[in-house]
Order: structure tokens, then C-alpha cells, then sequence
């Protein structure tokens, strides 16, 4: 069994923990936790699986990599800590383990990607064997490896098109959703999300990526960002109200530019309400989904809707994320020691996890 860290038990952090427990090749080793609350609960409570698992989460993080786990899930966010993460990963990396997160997406496409955080981990890698894979949690595989393939379904491919269509009242993040994208705040509010380059920052590696998988070469990539106010005063379930006048819709597009044309996109349209925008691409439920749409001959439209933790898209997009991420380690362990991206790592069947739910 490979012994297996999960670190952080937030939206994604929960997600991991059932994820590790339910694979067949997996066995849940520790959780370290940074809320000082949750220091001593059982894992099975912190994943939401309704029994106990035995293993108590703990905020002593040297205590749990010096028993150098095979791997370690990194759940804890790096959106707002990019320097604090990094340095949590490259740590991990030292102690030996295969480390698998969202946190980093500047390594979405690690060739990429720049070389003060390239290069602290590839010297951690070669002083200590371990290796990382980054995929993204928006979900990952839905801006590279699902529209590679189904891309090479098409006879002729014009424009490949990811979308990510959502109602945030769902999404358990008030900081994220108010102050990153900003819901809730004055037109005159600039969100650091939206802010000129930082869609690129977090989104442009994937772009760089598909080009990459696709074979061809990028004259540029550009941002396109929408924002519509809320014509009415709407109260959510889990953050509360959002005044008329505020921010109640965003939608913007990250553009690779091929021969002077947007050829690979990846979109997102997020709502707080579903009376924002009306106009805008919404999904058939109201509550969200993800698309790939590759433009061409034959026209190709795939829609993911994922639901968990009830019926929460937000709580199952992040889930199918983690799925990619957790099922990678197996291989990863076998693979010799690296930096990984999306293209490396194959997408892999269930093998082993059919029907396990029900033990």
C-alpha cells in the first residue's frame, strides 16, 4: 500500500480524503490540518464519509513527513499564499514523496512555467527522488486532457472551446467569491481575479498546454473580461446578501492566439444569481456544469455536469479535480522521479474502485 498524506481539508482537502480511502492502491497515512479546531478529529469526519477512518488530523507537519509518506495530496489553497505554498510542496518533495496538487497553476504547464518556481522543485526532486504533478481544480482535466481528446475526434478542428458555467451561491468560498471575483462588490471594485494578466497567470498554462498537445505555435494569448451588476437585492443560502447594484455576474476569456485568430479558449461565466445576465451561456439546471466544444467538422459539444456532498456542482467539480490528481499516484510512484504535467500523466480508468462505496 502507498502510503498517502493528505494536507488541508477544505472543499478540496474533504474530497481528497474520500478519494485516498476509496482507492484500492492507497492508504490514508495522516491529515495535517492548519485550523487549530480540527486538530484531533478523525478523517473520516473532516472527508464527510460518516465513519471513522482512525486516523487523527494533526497540525505537526514535520512530525508527519518525517515518517516519509509515499505521497502527499497538497490540498491547502496557494491563491493567496503562492510563496507559502511553494515552499509547503518543495518541502514535501525533500522528504521523499510523490506530491500531487491544484495549488500551483504557474506548473500546470511546467515547461513553462517560471524559473524561480521551476527550478526549487526540480532540485528537490533530484536531492531526494520525489516527484509532482500539478493539475488544476477548476476542473483540470476539463481544460486539457478531455478537449485533447476529444479533439482528435474532429476531421477539422477550427476553435476548441472550454467552458466552465456556475452559480457561485453554491460555492463555499465567501473570501474567493467576494473579494478574488469579486460578487458582491461595487462596479468600481477591480477583483485581483479579473485584474489585466492575472487570467493569463492562473489560465494561460492550460492554453499553453493544448497548444502544445495540439502541435501548434502561439502568437499570443489575450483576456477578454464582462461584468453585469445585479438588478435586484438576492440573498444566498451560504453567504448571505448581495445588494442590487453589485457585482452579480463575470464572465471572461483566456485566448490563445493561432495565425493571428482565438483558437483554443477557455471561458468561464460565473453568476451569483440566475437572474444576473440572463443573456449569457447559463446551464440547464441553473446550478453548473463544464463544456467542451470543439468547433469544426463535425461540431463536437460535451457537457460534464458533477454533483457531490448532496447535490453541490461546485463540491463535484472539485471532486472529479481530485479524482485526476489522487489517481495519478500510483503511476507517479512507479514513474521515475520528476515534474510532471498533464500531458505526461495518463487518465486512467477505476481499476480496482468499482462498487468499493458500498463496503
Amino acid at each position: 500500500m502507498i502510503s498517502t498524506v493528505v494536507w488541508g481539508t477544505g472543499n478540496v482537502g474533504r474530497a481528497a480524503v474520500r478519494a485516498v480511502d476509496a482507492h484500492p492502491a492507497l492508504e490514508l497515512a495522516a491529515v495535517v490540518v492548519h485550523n487549530p479546531d480540527k486538530v484531533g478529529r478523525d478523517a473520516g469526519d473532516l472527508g464527510g464519509l460518516g465513519r471513522a477512518l482512525g486516523v487523527a488530523a494533526t497540525d505537526d507537519i514535520d512530525a508527519v513527513l518525517a515518517t516519509r509518506p509515499d505521497a502527499v495530496v497538497y490540498a491547502a489553497s496557494g491563491d493567496l499564499r503562492p510563496d507559502e505554498a511553494l515552499a509547503d510542496i518543495v518541502k514535501a518533495i525533500h522528504a521523499g514523496a510523490v506530491v500531487v496538487t491544484p495549488a500551483m497553476y504557474a506548473l500546470y504547464d511546467q515547461l513553462t512555467a517560471p524559473p524561480e518556481l521551476r527550478e526549487p522543485v526540480l532540485a528537490a526532486v533530484a536531492d531526494s527522488g520525489g516527484s509532482l504533478f500539478v493539475s488544476g481544480v477548476d476542473p483540470g482535466w476539463g481544460n486539457d486532457v478531455l478537449p485533447l481528446l476529444i479533439s482528435g475526434l474532429a476531421t477539422t478542428v477550427d476553435v476548441i472551446r472550454c467552458q466552465e458555467i456556475f452559480d457561485y451561491s453554491t460555492y463555499d468560498q465567501p473570501d474567493s467569491v467576494r473579494d478574488l471575483v469579486g460578487m458582491g462588490r461595487p462596479m468600481d471594485y477591480e477583483p485581483l481575479m479579473l485584474a489585466p494578466s492575472v487570467p493569463t497567470m492562473v489560465w494561460g498554462g492550460q492554453i499553453r498546454l493544448m497548444a502544445r498537445g495540439l502541435g501548434v505555435e502561439l502568437d499570443e494569448i489575450r483576456e477578454t473580461v464582462a461584468r453585469r451588476p445585479l438588478d435586484t437585492t438576492v440573498t444566498t443560502r451560504t453567504m448571505g446578501e448581495f445588494e442590487a447594484g453589485t457585482q452579480g455576474a463575470v464572465r471572461f476569456e483566456v485566448q490563445g492566439i493561432v495565425a493571428g485568430e482565438p483558437r483554443i479558449v477557455i471561458e468561464h461565466v460565473t453568476r451569483i444569481h440566475p437572474s444576473c445576465a440572463p443573456d449569457w451561456p447559463s446551464p440547464p439546471d441553473g446550478a453548473g456544469e463544464h463544456r467542451v466544444i470543439i468547433e469544426g467538422r463535425p461540431r463536437i459539444e460535451v457537457t460534464v455536469e458533477a454533483t457531490d456532498e448532496g447535490e453541490n456542482r461546485s463540491a463535484g467539480g472539485n471532486a472529479t479535480a481530485v479524482g485526476r490528481l489522487v489517481s495519478a499516484i500510483d503511476w507517479l510512484v512507479d514513474a521515475k522521479p520528476g515534474l510532471y504535467d498533464a500531458l505526461d500523466v495518463p487518465l486512467r480508468p477505476a481499476v480496482g474502485k468499482l462498487g468499493r462505496s458500498r463496503r
